[in-house]
């Protein structure tokens, strides 16, 4: 049964097992998936989503490096019991790549910036509501 929220687009310009990693992130930070939850397996998310079950064994295995997804010989996948920590060059790298995606897709539907931070902000809270207040 594929995780409810979890969606993919063959029209989209972005891969599909990006698309799969970066909707199994956001089921993980908002709290959709728990800490060591089972995920679908390869061939039910494949036949799920209707793509081919490589496609999934891609975006599984980037989950896994990241260290999101874990495998238990015989048992399945889960979600990792704890989030790793990210070095904080590695985070930076990831946070300026996302938010050049970001910018770029708010600029090109001709958001404002203001616009686009309260959007941001918006998304942030539904995703990590615990660290809302946490300003720097």
């Amino acid at each position: 049964m594929t995780p409810r929220g979890l969606h993919v687009d063959p029209r989209d310009a972005v891969p599909i097992w990006k698309q799969i990693e970066e909707g199994m992130r956001r089921l993980v930070a908002s709290g959709a998936l728990k800490p060591g939850a089972p995920v679908p397996s390869v061939r039910d998310l494949a036949r799920d989503l209707q793509v081919n079950p490589a496609t999934v064994v891609r975006a599984y295995q980037h989950l896994v490096e990241a260290g999101l997804l874990a495998v238990k010989r015989g048992e399945g996948t889960f979600v990792a019991d704890a989030i790793p920590s990210v070095p904080k060059a590695e985070r930076g790298r990831a946070l300026a790549d996302g938010a050049l995606r970001y910018a770029s897709a708010a600029v090109t539907v001709g958001a404002s910036r203001d616009e686009a931070a309260r959007a941001l902000d918006a998304a942030f809270a539904r995703l990590a509501p615990s660290k809302e207040g946490e300003k720097k």
